[in-house]
């Protein structure tokens, strides 16, 4: 028989269904462990359930397959064919087939080690299967809550002064054992929680070689990720995804549902920190960040960046949740830059033009036409209307464009001084200018300028109506179009 097939599910300890006074439920025999745990309730009378089991199950029978006169031979076939196929324990309705439990069934279940639950007349095993599944979606509601609460805590320790230490320690007290921290060449670097001893440091240290990749090799030649289990403790080493070499070790002493999302989330992070570290591109950035404070042009800091021509981007997840730092991280490291601002509902990402911004599964973006550091306000606004057009039309990246225009044929300040003579009647309500720009941008469509302004379609009507009173114009001519379309570009 195979491994059972656990769903992703915690399952429920076999003592919470005991603790169940709607359902009296009864062990009568069997060993009272509770680590004895249920995946699932299954109903059969089959003689011989074996084939129709994948493992962990309560399997539950009112007796309708035990012939008359069936001994202690017969039992013993039934419970060692139920314990063979992984069943988790077995309970027996004492109604309405059989008025008690049959003796030899509570010795064969005694002699194979299966717990064996009587259950009452009035508890049908519909009710039973139901506590059942109520029991695993309160464990999957706590599980996910504490996935969660880690997630928001190593975002958190990630963003402290000494970010590495931090982030192992929440990891530690999270899986309430040991993290550690392992450099390219296999000393450990940094380390918390308890320690676990001698020999399972050594089984930890030696599992880090097994996935840390040796620089002679393809880069996908190891695995990504190893266990093993050593005095009673779960063993696993996580190659960090920067490729310089670093390795994340845990030892706990037990693997619950979320214990392997917790220490993904903790290997990005811990990717981020030590690439920054490896690279220096963090000192860059913290030396720039001091300058800009004070008082350097942003013109004279963008080398310690890494270049000299940027883009802006901005992301916006395609889901409703508003994006965390987790989720903004990811989204830099998909565009290879760790320049990242968390703005409301919106991901800021600062990308060296030599980098091509493709799509990433999950988002919806928009670019900016490369820019020096003095257009870089202007580029931010370019990516922020290149998004609201990107989600209006359900594009995943939308690109400003940058090519030369015919509004560069005029000169600058004769553009500009049109530009708010034409718009001077709307200028001082930046939501009628907003909202003419959009909808100008999608070409008049009433539905997607709603969505690219999350608003409703009612409110766009209102405004464009309003705009085309004050503006006296008639929006519907193309040429009145083409001439605001001209003057808002140069705002």
């Amino acid at each position: 028989m195979p491994d059972p097939a656990v769903p992703p599910t915690p399952p429920v300890p076999l003592d919470a269904l005991l603790a169940r006074a709607d359902l009296g439920l009864r062990r009568i025999a069997g060993p009272a462990d509770p680590a004895v745990v249920v995946h699932w309730a299954h109903t059969s009378e089959m003689a011989d359930p074996y084939p129709y089991l994948l493992g962990g199950e309560l399997l539950l029978s009112a007796g309708v397959h035990v012939p008359d006169g069936a001994g202690a031979g017969y039992f013993d076939a039934y419970v060692s064919r139920i314990v063979a196929a992984g069943g988790a324990a077995l309970g027996f309705g004492v109604a309405p087939v059989h008025d008690t439990v049959p003796g030899a069934l509570v010795e064969a279940c005694e002699m194979h080690g299966l717990p064996l639950l009587e259950v009452p007349p009035r508890t049908t095993f519909s009710a039973v299967a139901r506590a059942v599944w109520q029991l695993m979606a309160q464990a999957r509601t706590a599980e996910l809550r504490r996935v969660t609460e880690a997630q928001q805590s190593l975002a958190a320790a990630a963003a402290r002064p000494d970010p590495v230490p931090s982030v192992l320690q929440q990891l530690a007290r999270r899986l309430g054992g040991r993290a550690v921290l392992y450099g390219p060449e296999g000393t450990r670097i940094a380390a918390a929680g308890t320690d676990p001893g001698e020999e399972t440091r050594t089984a930890l240290a030696k599992l880090a070689e097994v996935v840390r990749p040796s620089g002679q090799e393809p880069s996908d030649a190891r695995p990504s990720s190893a266990s093993d289990t050593v005095a009673g403790l779960r063993l696993v080493a996580h190659a960090l995804g920067n490729g310089e070499g670093f390795v994340l070790g845990t030892a706990a002493p037990q693997r619950d549902a979320g214990d392997h999302t917790i220490a993904s989330v903790a290997a990005v992070l811990l990717s981020l920190l030590t690439g920054e570290r490896h690279s220096g591109s963090g000192a860059g950035r913290s030396s720039a960040l001091v300058r800009l404070l004070l008082g350097a042009a942003p013109a004279e800091v963008a080398p310690l960046l890494g270049g000299d021509r940027w883009r802006v981007v901005h992301g916006r997840p395609d889901g409703r949740a508003a994006p965390d730092p987790v989720a903004a991280s990811a989204l830099g490291a998909a565009l290879g830059s760790s320049l990242v601002d968390v703005s409301g509902e919106v991901v800021r990402v600062l990308v060296p033009d030599r980098r091509t911004v493709e799509r990433v599964p999950g988002w919806t973006l928009g670019v900016s036409a490369a820019a020096s550091p003095r257009d870089w306000p202007a580029a931010d606004t370019q990516a922020a209307r290149a998004l609201a057009r990107a989600r209006a039309t359900r594009t995943p990246v939308l690109r400003h464009g940058d090519r030369p225009a015919l509004a560069d044929l005029v000169p600058p300040h004769d553009a500009d001084a049109h530009a708010r003579a034409l718009l001077a009647p709307i200028e001082r309500s930046p939501a009628l200018v907003d909202t003419l720009r959009t909808w100008l941008s999608l070409h008049g469509s009433w539905d997607r300028t709603a969505v690219a302004l999350d608003v409703h379609r009612n409110t766009v009507r209102q405004r464009i109506a309003r705009c085309a009173s004050l503006l006296d114009a008639n929006l519907d001519d193309p040429d009145v179009r083409m001439e605001l379309w001209f003057a808002l570009r140069r705002t």
